[in-house]
């Protein structure tokens, strides 16, 4: 995929730090698949046109550098979790959309993101990581997987510590499957908390590069591997 992308975008080396790189375009599977083969993602809001992203520094999850916290490790614990992936996708994207946050007011998953990343799933290259308890939908998160890098897009959740379960438990399975890093795209005090730190975005890009020779595991990925234990 290193070479392989059928859309040309600007330089990320060359874009502003922290403003759009490029705008307009369109949603497609390969304009989509393009961008993140090239460190770069949309992030727009309702009624505005697209704007493509290459933010500087990075924010991204060595696996490497995983931090299960252990009030995380006791939730793990006590409670009972079960943990699939890519079965409800299209539901997970609705409520990471949907669900109320604090101190944000609106969604940057529009109807049209939703649309777009649904046919990523479609293809193979968007996944999502369900977690419930007795049989309702308490969390999840989803992204898309190029290579052996997974590309962090959303989280929600409706019970407390779920989304976090969620994370947990996608973590595991990447290091089973030799993934490199999970990219956050942007900063955040929460993220940090697991291990996650701000990359400059030519060490981002190199990394990137590296990641994208590795072969790409295509979905629907199988919820029944193993790898959702708690680590040490």
């Amino acid at each position: 995929m290193t070479s392989e992308w059928r859309v040309t975008f600007p330089d990320p080396r060359q874009a502003p730090a922290d403003a759009p790189l490029a705008v307009g375009g369109e949603l497609s599977v390969d304009m989509l698949l393009s961008a993140y083969a090239q460190g770069i993602f949309p992030w727009y809001s309702e009624g505005e046109p697209i704007y493509w992203w290459s933010p500087d520094p990075r924010m991204v999850l060595p696996l490497e550098d995983y931090h299960c916290p252990h009030g995380l490790k006791r939730v793990l614990q006590k409670e009972e979790w079960e943990i699939t992936f890519d079965t409800a996708f299209l539901k997970v994207a609705e409520y990471c959309a949907t669900v109320e946050r604090q101190g944000q007011e609106g969604t940057w998953i529009t109807a049209e993101m939703r649309e777009a990343y649904g046919e990523l799933h479609d293809k193979g290259f968007a996944h999502s990581v369900e977690c419930w308890q007795a049989g309702r939908l308490a969390g999840g998160l989803y992204g898309i997987s190029l290579g052996n890098l997974f590309f962090g897009e959303s989280m929600f959740q409706h019970v407390s510590n779920a989304s976090k379960v969620a994370l947990h438990s996608l973590v595991v399975q990447l290091k089973d499957w030799n993934f490199s890093f999970i990219d956050c795209q942007l900063q955040t005090p929460h993220l940090a908390t697991f291990g996650a730190s701000p990359w400059p975005r030519e060490k981002f890009l190199l990394a990137l590069q590296e990641g994208l020779k590795c072969p790409t595991i295509m979905g629907p990925w199988n919820s029944s591997q193993e790898g959702h234990g708690i680590e040490d």
